[in-house]
Order: structure tokens, then C-alpha cells, then sequence
């Protein structure tokens, strides 16, 4: 893939995935839309990446929970002339804990973020894309879309939404020019579960760097998958869903988190 003179949004861009992203991309040559709420980590990031890489840089700070983020951003490019190229929506976050004992505001917000603004970045830039018959649009699920997650339920079934939409339009936008895909990264070395507040699986953790890879090696084939999962051993784990009955595997779930 050429990501030269590109211009890439990465939501999520202050730390873990969203960092890695704009690392790499910056690397390959594309220039960077940098999203998040801490805008002191996106300048700190966009500074030390304007002196060693070179790309240009912009920086916004944006809740995107919030209802009208994703219009005011739309706009706020339109009016800096920036046209995306590269979609990486990979803001998200999980909450952990039995459903009935969650605060509804924090979970509706955990919905917000990982589906209404994904969806609603994807609905706002691929139509240029489509219009310009080149561009990405790179989703970040989880290994968590394969199967139910008792205990982060509500985390487990935005990324079964993010994988099922993602995987849709890949098939809408074949021979367009425009390739989309989700990637599906499992225990990764990141803030998620901290902010979770969950200890997470026992499985070792992957670095951000790998699971970026991961996508963009998949993506520099010429005709890429939906759908990428990150690492051998998760690979594996994604299709055990497919051989044994959707109860079975909510206990076994259920029983794998309890023993965290």
C-alpha cells in the first residue's frame, strides 16, 4: 500500500492502538488527523512526529460520545480543506462487571463511542472515499465479537456490531477502489483494562505495534479480508464458536471470565 501524501484520521490516537497507527502511518508517508480527549498527550505526539517523520500533524480534542462530535469534526475539517483518506476508527472502551449492577449512563456512553460514532465517522468520510474511488476505512473490533462475554456484555456486543458492520461493507464497497476491514485484536498492552476495571484474560498480551501490523500487512494484499484477527493463538480461539452450541459457549465464556 501507498500511504504517501495520504491523509489518515485515527480516533483513539493518544495511547495503545490509535498511538501505534499513527506511528506507522506517519512512517509510510501519510500526514494525520489525530482524535481524542487528551490534548495534551495528541500534541505531545503530534510534535515529536512533525520533527522525526516529517507528516503534517493536526491535533483536535473531541469527546466522541458526545451526540454532535462527529458532525462539528466533519466541519472542522471541511474548514482546515482536509479530505480523509484513511479511516482508522479505533476509540472504543469496555466496561466490566455483572449488567444489572452498571451505571446506564457509563454503558450507554460505551455504546455511543464504540457504535454511533464509528458508524457516523464511517457514514461521513467514505462517500468521498467512494467519490475519489481510493481510501481505508479500518474498524477496530475484538476477539470479544466472536462469542457472548458474560461480564462485559455490553462491551462484547458493540464489537459483534462492529464486526458484522464492518464485514457488510466490505462486500458494499468491493471494486471500488475503497478497501474496508476490521480488526479484531485480543488481549493487547494498552489502558483498556484499566479502564475497564478488569484484570483481563490470563492470556499473554500482544504489543500495539503487532496488532497494527497485522492490519496493514493484510491490507497491502491485493484483495484483503473483511476481517483480520490478530495473533495465531487467537486465530485459533476465534473459531471455537463455530463448533459447539451458542449456549455452551455463553457458560464457557462465563466460567473463562470468572477465573480471571
Amino acid at each position: 500500500m501507498n500511504y504517501q501524501n495520504q491523509t489518515a484520521l485515527i480516533t483513539g490516537a493518544s495511547s495503545g492502538i490509535g498511538e501505534a497507527f499513527a506511528r506507522e502511518l506517519a512512517s509510510a508517508g501519510a500526514n494525520l488527523v489525530l482524535v481524542a480527549r487528551r490534548i495534551d498527550r495528541l500534541e505531545k505526539l503530534a510534535s515529536e512526529m512533525e520533527g522525526t517523520l516529517g507528516p503534517k500533524v493536526t491535533a483536535i480534542a473531541m469527546d466522541l460520545t458526545n451526540e454532535n462530535a462527529v458532525a462539528a469534526l466533519a466541519s472542522q475539517l471541511e474548514t482546515l480543506g482536509i479530505d480523509i483518506d484513511i479511516l482508522v476508527n479505533n476509540a472504543g472502551f469496555g466496561t466490566s462487571g455483572v449488567f444489572v449492577g452498571e451505571d446506564l449512563n457509563r454503558v450507554t456512553n460505551e455504546i455511543n463511542l464504540n457504535v454511533n460514532a464509528l458508524v457516523s465517522l464511517s457514514r461521513t468520510f467514505l462517500p468521498g472515499m467512494l467519490k475519489r474511488k481510493r481510501g481505508i476505512i479500518i474498524n477496530v473490533a475484538s476477539t470479544a465479537a466472536f462469542q457472548p462475554v458474560p461480564t462485559m456484555a455490553v462491551y462484547g456486543a458493540t464489537k459483534a456490531f462492529v464486526l458484522s458492520f464492518t464485514e457488510a461493507l466490505w462486500a458494499e464497497t468491493l471494486n471500488s477502489g475503497v478497501k474496508v476491514i476490521a480488526l479484531c485484536p485480543g488481549a493487547t498492552s494498552t489502558e483498556f483494562f484499566e479502564v475497564a476495571g478488569s484484570a483481563g484474560t490470563g492470556a499473554k498480551r500482544e504489543s500495539p505495534l503487532r496488532v497494527v501490523t497485522t492490519v496493514l500487512t493484510e491490507l497491502a494484499r491485493e484483495k484483503s479480508r473483511p476481517s483480520v484477527v490478530s495473533g495465531a493463538r487467537n486465530r485459533v480461539l476465534s473459531y471455537l464458536p463455530r463448533l459447539v452450541t451458542r449456549g455452551f459457549m455463553s457458560k464457557l465464556s462465563m466460567r473463562a471470565m470468572k477465573s480471571d
